[in-house]
């Protein structure tokens, strides 16, 4: 059994990745998402290793209320976790335990 993560930057990180699987479902959408950001699909895997990437993926997410309500329907996620999140990713010297 895995032990329940508690750190909320790995938390934030988890949910920048479930969201950049949630792009890599919908190949329209990660199309534009690699336009934005210039990124190559062959150095995407790389690049999911930064939180400012990380960060970015969110950003992408966030700045549409339709995607943000699939990505939290399909992550099975509290909408709100999204944003803080990003938020988390953005500051690091985050360090505040998550109620």
């Amino acid at each position: 059994m895995k032990k329940p993560v508690q750190n909320p930057r790995e938390v934030a990180e988890i949910v920048a990745v479930q969201a950049l699987n949630f792009l890599a479902g919908d190949p329209p959408r990660l199309g534009l998402f690699l336009a934005e950001t210039g990124i190559g699909p062959s150095s995407l895997r790389e690049a999911a290793a930064e939180a400012t990437f990380l960060a970015s993926v969110l950003d992408f997410i966030l700045r549409d209320d339709a995607t943000v309500k699939a990505f939290a329907k399909s992550a099975d996620i509290d909408p709100t976790h999204i944003a803080a999140a990003r938020e988390i990713l953005g500051d690091p010297r985050w360090e505040r335990d998550v109620p």
